[in-house]
C-alpha cells in the first residue's frame, strides 16, 4: 500500500505500510501521537497516545500510562483520508514519521494537508 499526501495543490506518494502522526495540541501544549496503518479501505488508527491530559483530552477509560503517555486504541474503523489543517498557535505542524524517516506537515497557519490511502507502489 501507499500513503498519499496532498498538500499545495502537489501530490507525494510514499510506499509505506504504516505511520506515526504526532503533534502539540494548541491549547493545552501537550504532544500526542498516534500510531496508523495504511489499509485499501483507507486509514486505521492502532494507538493513540497523549503525554498527559487538560482540557477535553483526558485519557479515554482503558488507557494505560506507558512511559510517562496515556496509550490507548481508539475505537473507530478505517477512515478514507485525514485532513489536518494548520492554525499556526503552536509554532509547528505535525511530524509525520515512517520507516523511511520524518518530516514535518502543516507548520505555516491555514495550510491544509489530506492524508489518505492510495493505489500503486
Amino acid at each position: 500500500m501507499s500513503l498519499c499526501i496532498l498538500a499545495a495543490g502537489k501530490t507525494v506518494k510514499l510506499a509505506v505500510a504504516a505511520f506515526t502522526l504526532s503533534w502539540t495540541h494548541s491549547v493545552e501544549r501537550t504532544r500526542w501521537q498516534e500510531d496508523w496503518t495504511v489499509l485499501p479501505s483507507g486509514l486505521q488508527v492502532v494507538e493513540a497516545r497523549v503525554k498527559g491530559s487538560g482540557a477535553g483530552m483526558e485519557p479515554p477509560e482503558g488507557a494505560v500510562l506507558r512511559d510517562g503517555w496515556w496509550a490507548y486504541t481508539p475505537g473507530i474503523g478505517p477512515q478514507p483520508r485525514l485532513v489536518l489543517a494548520a492554525s499556526g498557535a503552536t509554532g509547528e505542524g505535525w511530524t509525520l514519521c515512517t520507516d523511511q524517516g520524518c518530516r514535518e506537515l502543516g507548520k505555516a497557519a491555514g495550510d491544509t494537508i489530506v492524508l489518505e490511502s492510495c493505489a500503486g507502489p
